[in-house]
């Protein structure tokens, strides 16, 4: 029970202090004498015992009607009768999980030896500890201010008060076990009382919160601050990242009404690969040794998808198959990739200062790029005039450049590198721009979301061609919806499309692959004709 010793009882003497166990049973018919016996026999734990009303329970009622057939029995049971039914909502057998649901008791008590903390502190010799060190002093301190302002709580519910406040002091507050778990793809904290998780592509609600809009607020600052950034009311919209590379956007009041939003994208601890998207059923696993022979061979590729259908995954998958003595420079907004290879360096763009200057964009990057003398250029997401740059780029030189994009279809892909063009104003014909298309990209990749939340690679498919107009592709690989089972989940199939010479042969046989490329494609198409697609 969280409060302090001082009296706020409604009954017994009026000096403020705690009614001991031996006046208890005063009232009670059985003689008091075998009271004081019982009283050293109560757990530890139980000893100090408010009287009052708590919780909207009158105490000392509850002591009165305790049974009374055995009188040094019953006095035993006492405490437990009050540990039971008068304060339920905060007795803790064992720690909570990190999202069981907390009393406003709880947050109160917490605010004061959090306000009472900051002002013992001294945190400039704080920040001269290692993490273990300065947590090892927080508990101490915490536990001297417990100690002083007699603040009754057991000892699971000190040993949860002391992992929040060191939370809070040294890490990211009420997201630390939300972070350490490796199974959350997304963290969405809508204000400081409602914050959603995506698990195994489904969004539930938890039970985590904050004490108020500015303790989010601050935790925000103080992620955006470690790459630089700054998110107030000036600057309300900020993307940051965390230390292992997961994407962080925080949007702030006064364009946030219900206090600050703050959305994570997760980033699982061990890199996945593609044996492992296998696995998942991502892709087939001959769908899958295409896709090492494609980045084996240097294609020019271009992941598609939506938000949330795994392109940065995917992108993070290929990247396994670039060979250990090429020069790889990456550009992104917030550095997302984890690259292995030892010869990388990474760009990342810059957001304007206070004055509303240095801005350094997208284009920019890639433009400087190639004065760098890159084997590869990868772009973490195109999303405007830049894909002109990355275009020319790959057919001037730069083989095997990748790059995602926002789209639905590899067609869709096609038409929006089109408009990205337009936006940049290039004032060059369709036919021009098609032409630029063609002669860059090779293969298009897409990932997709299903409505199940799993993650598919629906398309492998080349850029041919041009027919007139009309950019042509031809499709290498498809996922086919089957159905569904029982419990929802979709069932499908990837299956080859029957195309036995594709575009990139040349390419594969320049770099040895071409015997491994078309086991791959006869294993694919052997699988498709059984299943009889």
């Amino acid at each position: 029970m969280f409060g302090k010793r001082g009296g706020s009882g409604t009954s017994g003497d009026n000096s403020g202090g705690v009614q001991q166990p031996l006046a208890m049973p005063q009232q009670a018919p059985p003689a008091p004498e075998p009271v004081p016996t019982a009283a050293p026999t109560m757990p530890a734990s139980d000893a100090p015992i408010e009287m009052g009303v708590v919780d909207g329970v009158d105490v000392q009622q509850q002591v009165e009607v305790a049974p009374q057939t055995e009188p040094v029995a019953a006095t035993a049971q006492v405490p437990k009768k009050i540990k039971t039914t008068v304060a339920p909502p905060i007795e803790f057998d064992a720690p909570p999980a990190p999202s069981s649901v907390k009393s406003e008791e709880y947050y109160d008590v917490k605010t004061q030896v959090f306000a009472a903390l900051i002002d013992t502190i001294d945190l400039s010799q704080l920040s001269k500890l290692d993490n273990e060190g300065a947590r090892e002093e927080i508990r101490d301190i915490v536990n001297d201010i417990v100690a002083i302002k007699s603040i009754v709580m057991s000892i699971s519910e000190q040993e949860e008060l002391l992992a929040d406040i060191c939370n809070d002091v040294l890490g990211y507050g009420p997201l630390e076990p939300l972070l350490e778990r490796d199974d959350i793809a997304d963290i969405m904290v809508n204000g400081s009382k409602n914050t959603f998780i995506e698990v195994d592509g489904k969004i539930t609600k938890t039970n985590v919160r904050f004490r108020d809009n500015d303790q989010l607020m601050n935790i925000c600052q103080r992620i955006v601050s470690q790459v630089g950034r700054r998110v107030d009311e000036s600057s309300p919209i900020c993307d940051a990242r965390l230390a292992d590379g997961s994407r962080v956007n925080v949007i702030a009041p006064p364009l946030a009404l219900d206090g600050p939003t703050l959305t994570i994208r997760k980033f699982k601890k061990d890199k996945l690969t593609l044996d492992q998207l296998v696995n998942f059923g991502a892709i087939s696993p001959e769908g899958a040794e295409i896709l090492k022979i494609i980045g084996r061979v240097r294609c020019n590729l271009v992941i598609s998808g939506g938000t949330g259908s795994g392109k940065t995954t995917l992108l993070n998958c290929m990247t396994n198959y670039i060979d250990e003595d090429e020069r790889v420079i990456t550009c992104e907004d917030s550095a997302e990739l984890q690259l292995q290879q030892p010869h990388v360096v990474r760009l990342e763009t810059r957001p304007p200062n206070l004055e509303g200057e240095g801005t350094i964009t997208m284009t920019d990057l890639v433009k400087n790029c190639l004065r760098m003398r890159p084997e590869r250029i990868i772009v973490g997401e195109v999303r405007g005039p830049e894909v002109f740059d990355l275009l020319q780029a790959m057919n001037t030189g730069h083989d095997g450049s990748m790059g995602t994009i926002h789209a639905n279809s590899p067609r869709e892909c096609l038409s929006r590198m089109e408009s990205m063009i337009a936006m940049g104003g290039f004032s060059l014909p369709a036919k021009t721009v098609r032409e630029i298309i063609v002669g860059s990209v090779d293969v298009i990749i897409q990932a997709k979301r299903l409505r199940d939340g799993s993650r598919r690679i629906t398309h492998i498919t080349e850029v041919i061609g041009l027919e007139g107009d009309v950019i042509i592709t031809q499709d290498i690989f498809l996922y086919n919806i089957v159905g569904e089972d029982a419990d929802g989940k979709i069932i499908g199939e990837h299956n080859s499309c029957g195309v036995g010479r594709p575009k990139m042969w040349e390419r594969a046989r320049y770099y040895n692959e071409e015997q491994r490329l078309a086991r791959a494609l006869d294993g694919s198409e052997s699988q498709s004709a059984a299943a009889g697609f």
